[in-house]
């Protein structure tokens, strides 16, 4: 036997190896039956209601839950279950208009089951550490600490020279491709029942695109852009690389070697169907700061890492504060509430190098609400 010869052997046993580990480890993954057991229904339904039993809707469902949820369950058993439509509705969000299709509480349940006990945990297997959003103990925060612990440790090796490519895919949502959905689903997937209510979900957006408000549409926005992922990470051999979504970071010292990874980033959204937005795609160097999910990243020349909060976040937390101030003087706002606004603004602050602005923030917040109120009684409340 020759040494390509044992080489190629020792290859076919790690990939039946891989093979066998997967397979015991995605068995009850893949069952339709163990999937959408009345058990994972009912858990799914109890984490669907967590934080949004205020809602009409969802009390409704919470009167008679254990019924709805079984015949939920007996709908899917017999293959009658099928979606029951979209709630539309567009959002303005940091004067961005998004269109939203949201879903009923008994369809989001069963996107639930299906996910959590499903594809999240087969198709998560098949993710970078570093791909950080909708996924649990991840998340914003932790792709900006990421983000920090790659450019200190890009500077213990080269300072704080050196090249960090940012990229953004156009309109990621809106074009996802459902044949490279469907393509990866069948893949890790053998189970027709399974497929086809995974299908019958991806379907219910049209053509083409995934619609924001349905937690299908997270998993596969984190699935379809995996090829470039693992390309980064395993071909570039870039250690510097982190992906929230579609936006996405690398860092190398070498500004020409970026470019050629770019280039093969363009030519795999090309085979995936994305396109990369050239306008948010560039290469920038590290000591100049740069802006990854809206915050502002800074390395000094002493290796420490800077985050200063984005200034839009600031001006709308002040125009916010001056506007509560009639609400309050009017009765229809309580001091509680607004409290409790100016804690979660400066809870989120704390995460950033922002001190001396929460300081400021805080005077303000003093200004409009504690001292007016010293010497005279707060307005009756009704």
């Amino acid at each position: 036997m020759t040494s390509e010869e044992r080489k190629e052997a020792r290859y076919k046993r790690r990939v039946a190896r891989r093979a066998a580990k997967k397979a015991k480890a995605c068995e009850s993954l893949d069952k339709f039956d163990e999937v959408f057991s009345y058990a994972h229904l009912y858990r799914s339904y109890q984490m669907c209601r967590r934080n949004v039993a205020w809602k009409a809707s969802v009390q409704k469902y919470i009167t008679q839950a254990p019924l709805l949820v079984r015949q939920t369950y007996e709908r899917l058993q017999q293959g009658k279950w099928r979606s029951s439509g979209f709630y539309e509705f567009d959002i303005h969000e940091r004067g961005k208009l998004r269109h939203i299709k949201s879903v009923t509480i008994d369809e989001r349940v069963v996107q639930r089951c299906l996910c959590d006990y499903a594809l999240v945990p087969t198709l998560g297997r098949t993710f970078i550490y570093d791909n950080a959003a909708s996924l649990k103990y991840k998340g914003y925060h932790f792709a900006i600490r990421r983000l920090c612990q790659h450019l200190r440790e890009h500077y213990r090796k080269h300072g704080n020279e050196g090249y960090i490519l940012l990229f953004d895919f156009r309109k990621f949502f809106d074009s996802v491709s459902h044949r490279i959905c469907k393509e990866i689903l069948r893949r890790e997937f053998t189970d027709e029942k399974v497929i086809a209510i995974t299908e019958h979900f991806i379907d219910m957006f049209g053509d083409i695109g995934l619609g924001l408000g349905s937690q299908i549409s997270q998993t596969f926005a984190l699935a379809v852009p995996n090829r470039v992922d693992h390309y980064i990470k395993e071909v570039c051999r870039i250690r510097g690389y982190g992906r929230y979504m579609d936006d996405g970071y690398a860092i190398h010292e070498s500004k020409e070697y970026l470019q050629k990874c770019l280039d093969g980033i363009r030519k795999i959204c090309a085979e995936l169907e994305i396109s990369l937005n050239e306008k948010k795609t560039h290469i920038v160097k590290i000591s100049h700061g740069f802006t990854f999910l809206k915050a502002r990243i800074f390395l000094t020349e002493s290796g420490k890492v800077l985050k200063k909060i984005p200034k839009q976040s600031i001006t709308r937390e002040r125009r916010k504060l001056k506007k509560f101030v009639p609400l309050y003087e009017a009765g229809i706002m309580t001091y509680e509430d607004i409290y409790t606004s100016w804690q979660s603004w400066r809870s989120y602050a704390l995460n950033f190098s922002a001190w001396r602005t929460i300081q400021s923030i805080g005077r303000l917040y003093d200004k409009l609400f504690i001292f007016p109120w010293l010497h005279r009684a707060a307005p009756e409340t009704g």
